[in-house]
């Protein structure tokens, strides 16, 4: 029998390990992006077309290289990083393995310009798919210039599984922002089809960060730092207010590397414990330097997963120093920009004046039996406030049974579970306890509805509705709002406005990551309605819905729309008010769930309230 086992060609195994290297677009863009870093640059430029499937370009000012070093780096395990096998323990560059550029070159058409600071002319490299085209002699800048052209065309399978353009620029912009943030003395541009994304110059961290995500980001940072004999600490965590629904904006690095540990992460969140409701995330950037010699970063293809000699105290440092910071720091919010703390302004401007200890009126005349209560004299507010409030001459019927006849009322059937009970009220006459629930009287007892989980549900199945059938209608509005997002945000809003306008909003771009809302639906009603943070809102809670609920689009808007869009739990509604939610409510294909699985509808037999009272 002849000998079965064959060394693969090079074209072969260099296809292969681009299945590691190179998952998309972005991946490309993380090794070209390491590379220039590596070469020393202080200014690299990223140019993209076509999300990144027609190009992706870096042009940095490093060192460059040489003739021999040009050819050499398309070389499968070619690296200047790594000598012999104890320098992957000390390892401090972004890139080590070799195997980048030569699995790039395999699913794409590279060219490379490359010139070192000392030689008068450059390389001109060219490669289609693994197969050399030419290298000569070329007039260039000094560093070099990486153009990748159309990604995976040899390879359409793994083409085709790419998504929309929308979406892997946002894959792009998440890589650039780890590679940016990482190295802030370094001055990075991005454009994507020939619009400027972003312009960094080289700036302290906290500048970089604002610079990255927007200037509002500028209050929200509160700076961390503790040095110890295992680990040296510093960055920023977000003040608790501002921790949204989706963990996008959470960054660690170490020694300068974007790593995604759940370990850790679970040491910032547990700071945070008493701070914020389970399903917020905080903000934080933080750095973690450490002996490279007590790390082991070769243990996953992306280098995006580290392995520590001692995980649990880094840990409890992490935990300590987080926790220490937002006591000692979200105290009030920051106004100069390299300033974190506010104890200047705790301090009175009237400090000087004598402190005058409150005091008490009241009436020494008061006679509780007196046959008419006299009013309170201590001021207007008291009155205001209580004016409305008197009670109704007829309180005591609401504890009389009434025997007269029920009106009819359409019988609702909820399902097996409340065959027996078809939810009916006995009159359309509704009473709100808390400003949270609804209360009625049915045949078998009493109904009990939960008046936000209720309009969530009603509003879900609207807007459902408005997505198929693109039939939502606007409200327009009197002045234009316009909304600035991060670049990230922006590409996702670009990819939905299509489906954003169905549920009946009226939004146009408007310059660089800017919208303008020219309308919102009509399904909101009249209330005073802030268009930029609901829309923000709508956003954030689209990227939750998709992220943990793994949801299709349209499903995740509308879950997202509803959630933010709804009546809140302590809101008071009138008696019409909650007619109209009851039958909206009734009128729904699934009216006994929330959106989220709980249920919006309970009862109380009389049996079970006859028990209260052991009868």
């Amino acid at each position: 029998m002849s000998d079965i086992i064959q060394l693969l060609p090079d074209s072969v195994a260099n296809q292969i390990a681009a299945g590691e290297v190179v998952q998309r677009p972005a991946s490309a863009v993380k090794e070209l992006l390491e590379n220039a870093i590596d070469a020393g640059a202080d200014k690299i430029q990223l140019i993209v077309k076509d999300a990144g499937k027609a190009l992706i370009q870096v042009i940095d000012n490093g060192c460059g290289m040489s003739i021999t070093d040009a050819r050499m780096c398309f070389e499968r395990h070619a690296t200047s990083k790594v000598r012999k096998a104890e320098d992957l323990f000390a390892i401090r560059t972004m890139g080590f393995r070799g195997e980048a550029m030569a699995s790039i070159a395999a699913i794409s058409q590279v060219e490379m310009k490359t010139k070192r600071h000392e030689d008068e002319v450059g390389t001109l490299i060219a490669i289609d798919g693994s197969t050399f085209i030419k290298q000569e002699p070329v007039g260039t800048a000094n560093g070099t210039s990486i153009c990748i052209k159309n990604l995976f065309y040899n390879t359409p399978a793994r083409r085709n599984f790419l998504k929309s353009n929308p979406a892997e620029m946002r894959h792009i912009i998440d890589e650039f922002q780890r590679v940016a943030m990482a190295k802030p003395h370094i001055a990075f541009t991005l454009h994507h089809d020939g619009v400027e994304v972003y312009r960094l110059p080289a700036s302290a961290m906290k500048q970089r960060v604002v610079h990255l995500f927007g200037n509002n980001y500028n209050e929200r940072l509160i700076p961390v730092e503790e040095e110890t004999t295992i680990i040296n600490l510093k960055g920023y965590i977000g003040k608790p207010e501002f921790a949204k629904k989706t963990r996008g904006e959470q960054f660690f690095f170490v020694n300068d590397r974007f790593i995604k540990d759940a370990y850790l992460n679970h040491a910032v969140n547990k700071a945070y414990q008493e701070l914020l409701p389970d399903d917020n995330f905080p903000l934080y950037v933080l750095f973690i330097e450490i002996d490279p010699a007590k790390i082991d970063v070769n243990v996953h293809p992306t280098k995006t997963e580290i392995k520590y000699l001692d995980e649990r105290s880094i840990y409890a440092i992490i935990h300590s120093a987080v926790k220490r910071s937002l006591g000692k720091f979200n105290i009030s919010p920051t106004i100069d920009f390299n300033q974190e703390t506010g104890f200047s302004n705790m301090i009175s401007p009237l400090a000087h004046e004598d402190i005058v200890p409150p005091t008490i009126a009241f009436n020494p005349d008061f006679n509780p039996f007196a046959p008419t209560t006299p009013a309170y004299s201590g001021g207007s507010v008291a009155r205001s406030q209580n004016q409305n409030m008197a009670p109704s001459k007829n309180w005591g019927s609401l504890y009389e049974i009434t025997n007269h006849e029920l009106p009819e009322q359409t019988q609702i059937d909820l399902g097996e579970a409340q065959k027996d009970d078809h939810f009916e009220p006995l009159q359309k006459q509704f009473m709100q306890i808390h400003h949270r629930y609804i209360v009625s009287q049915i045949k078998s007892g009493v109904m009990i509805i939960d008046q936000q989980a209720a309009h969530e549900r009603i509003l879900y199945e609207r807007f459902l509705l408005h997505l198929e059938d693109r039939k939502g209608a606007s409200q327009q509005s009197l002045f234009p709002q316009t909304v600035t997002l991060s670049p990230n945000d922006y590409e996702l809003a670009k990819s939905l406005l299509e489906d954003i306008k169905s549920l009946g909003f009226e939004v146009r771009e408007f310059g660089k990551n800017t919208l303008v809302i020219e309308g919102i639906p009509v399904d909101l009603g009249s209330t005073n309605i802030n268009e930029t943070q609901l829309f923000e809102h709508l956003i954030e809670g689209f990227k939750n819905s998709q992220q943990e609920l793994k949801l299709d689009k349209r499903d995740a808007l509308a879950r997202s729309m509803a959630k933010n869009s709804a009546i809140k739990g302590g809101t008071a509604l009138g008696q019409q008010e909650m007619n109209t939610l009851i039958e909206e409510l009734f009128a729904c294909k699934t009216p006994n769930f929330s959106i989220s699985g709980k249920p919006v509808i309970q009862t109380i037999p009389l049996s079970e309230i006859a028990q209260k009272f052991d009868r």
